[in-house]
C-alpha cells in the first residue's frame, strides 16, 4: 500500500510539476481538465450513475471547461462569479452539514449531479485563472489547503479530544477533532506570515494570496485566511458526507494507493473560488 501511495504521488509529481512550470498556462489547463473529468466521472458513479453515465457526466464537464476556455472567461476577472460561487458553497454545506447523510439521498439526483459539476467546473477555472495571474500565487492558495490538512492531522492525532468532549461530526467523519481544526487553522496562520515576509523579503514580482490580502491590512489577512482554512474543512465533510450516504470509502481507484481523485482535491472545491473572490476584492 505504502509502495502505491509512493509510485502513484511520483507520478503525478512527473506529469503535475512540468505542467504547472511550463511557461504558458495551457499545459496546467490541460492537466487539471484531465483530472477534473476524473472527477466527474466520480461523482456520477458515487450519485447512482452506470459507468457510461457517468463518462457522459465526465465529458461534459470536460466541455463545460473547454467552453469557458473558448469564451475568453479565463482572461476575465468574473468577480460576479466567484461572489455567487462562494456564496452557494457557504450557503449550501451550511444546509448540507446540517441535514447529514440521510439528507443527501433526499436531494433530487439531477439537481445532485448538476452541483458536483459545476463545482468541478469552478475549480478548473479557479486553477488555470490563478496560474495566469501567477505561479506564486497559486501555490500560495495550494499549500493553504495543504497545511490546514496537514497540521489538523497531526494536531488532532496528538490532541484531539483533550480539550473538548465531542467530534467535530462524528456521524459524518469520525476521525475529525475540534482540536484538529484549530491546529489546521493555526497552521495555514503562520503560514499565510512566513509567505507573507518571503515575499517582501525576495521581491516577488507575483504577490501571493497572503501579500495581496496584507497589502489591505492585517485584519483581512487573517480573516481571508481563516475563512479559507473553514472552507477547506467544509469541503471535505462534504465529500465525506457524500461517500458515507453512497456507503464508499474513497471515490474511486482511479489513483492507486490515493483513492480518487475527489478524495485529493476535496478541500479544493470551495477554497479556489473563494480566493479569487477574495483577491477580486483587492485588486
Amino acid at each position: 500500500m505504502l509502495k502505491q501511495r509512493i509510485v502513484t504521488a511520483l507520478v503525478l509529481l512527473a506529469i503535475l510539476l512540468p505542467a504547472l512550470f511550463y511557461p504558458q498556462p495551457i499545459a496546467l489547463a490541460a492537466v487539471v481538465l484531465v483530472l477534473v473529468a476524473g472527477a466527474a466521472w466520480e461523482w456520477g458513479r458515487l450519485n447512482g450513475c452506470t459507468f457510461a453515465a457517468s463518462l457522459v457526466l465526465a465529458a461534459l464537464c470536460a466541455l463545460l471547461c473547454l467552453a469557458s476556455w473558448q469564451a475568453g472567461w479565463l482572461l476575465r476577472p468574473l468577480v460576479l462569479l466567484w461572489t455567487v460561487a462562494t456564496g452557494a458553497w457557504v450557503l449550501g454545506s451550511a444546509w448540507l452539514l446540517r441535514a447529514g447523510v440521510a439528507g443527501w439521498p433526499r436531494i433530487p439526483q439531477a439537481l445532485r449531479l448538476v452541483a458536483g459539476v459545476l463545482a468541478l467546473w469552478l475549480a478548473w477555472l479557479a486553477v488555470v485563472r490563478a496560474r495566469m495571474i501567477g505561479i506564486n500565487f497559486l501555490l500560495s492558495v495550494m499549500t493553504l489547503v495543504w497545511m490546514a490538512d496537514i497540521a489538523a492531522y497531526f494536531t488532532g492525532r496528538s490532541f484531539g479530544l483533550r480539550f473538548t468532549k465531542n467530534k467535530l461530526a462524528p456521524s459524518i467523519s469520525p476521525g475529525k477533532s475540534w482540536e484538529g481544526v484549530w491546529g489546521g487553522v493555526a497552521g495555514v496562520l503562520l503560514l499565510a506570515l512566513a509567505w507573507s515576509v518571503l515575499d517582501r523579503h525576495w521581491g516577488a514580482t507575483v504577490p501571493s494570496l497572503y501579500s495581496r490580502l496584507a497589502s489591505q491590512g492585517p485584519w483581512l489577512l487573517v480573516l481571508g485566511v481563516l475563512f479559507m482554512a473553514c472552507m477547506s474543512v467544509v469541503g471535505d465533510l462534504v465529500e465525506s458526507l457524500v461517500k458515507r450516504s453512497a456507503g464508499a470509502k474513497d471515490s474511486s481507484n482511479l489513483l492507486p494507493g490515493h483513492g480518487g481523485v475527489l478524495d485529493r482535491v476535496d478541500a479544493l472545491l470551495p477554497t479556489l473560488p473563494l480566493a479569487m473572490m477574495l483577491t477580486s476584492l483587492v485588486a
